[in-house]
């Protein structure tokens, strides 16, 4: 019997969630550095080929989640309220975030959290690949800015504005909970800080995003 693409894409969608699910189990008990491609391949009971097929690298096997979040930025800019400019919409969605202590934030100290970012700031090689998600973030928030400017090089610096904003709150937050803080104890200075980061683009980014802002 042959399988079906919907169930095809689901066998693949589980498979590629156990060897992330793996490969963190191990990450976390052992260290990043001190596991291989071919521990976790091992762990999970595939080749390593088939685990290069789902993840070509042994950091994107941490660093996967960070692709759902990818087109965040782009999907609240596009979805925003007429009316409400590029910053003022993704400052709104940072504090609501704050407010669910959503782990994207670095406001979360829940253990697994807690567990999951000490390891992403103690290897290296992590931190030089979250780059390659970071420029696929700035990419994707780009192109959503562009038909509001109309002008690639605006749109483009805009978005590293605003990415650049983003991550850099997320480590500030993260530093606290390093630091000994409850999330509950950060939030007070972490929505001081979002609001002083993005109130910095907000005079510039969103008059110079208006419609027909910046055309003669």
């Amino acid at each position: 019997m042959e399988t079906t693409p919907g169930l095809r894409e689901t066998k693949k969608l589980r498979t590629r969630r156990h060897l992330a699910a793996t490969a963190l189990e191990l990450f976390l008990e052992r260290g990043f550095d001190a596991v291989s491609v071919a521990d976790v391949a091992a762990a999970a009971e595939v080749s390593k080929p088939t685990l290069f097929r789902y993840f070509p690298t042994k950091e994107d096997l941490v660093l996967d989640r960070f692709a759902d979040h990818q087109d965040e930025a782009a999907r609240i800019v596009l979805g925003r309220p007429e009316g409400t400019g590029p910053v003022q919409a993704l400052h709104g969605h940072f504090l609501g975030a704050l407010r669910d202590r959503d782990p994207i934030t670095g406001l979360c100290d829940h253990p697994e959290v807690i567990a999951f970012q000490q390891l992403l700031y103690s290897a290296p090689g992590l931190q030089s690949r979250i780059a390659h998600y970071t420029a696929r973030e700035v990419e994707l928030l780009a192109e959503a800015l562009l038909p509001v400017y109309g002008s690639p090089l605006p749109a483009r610096l805009a978005a590293l504005h605003l990415v650049a904003v983003r991550h850099e709150l997320g480590r500030e937050n993260w530093r606290r909970i390093s630091a000994g803080q409850s999330a509950d104890q950060a939030y007070p200075a972490a929505v001081a800080d979002a609001d002083r980061a993005f109130g910095m683009l907000a005079g510039g980014l969103d008059a110079e995003l208006a419609p027909g802002a910046g055309q003669a």
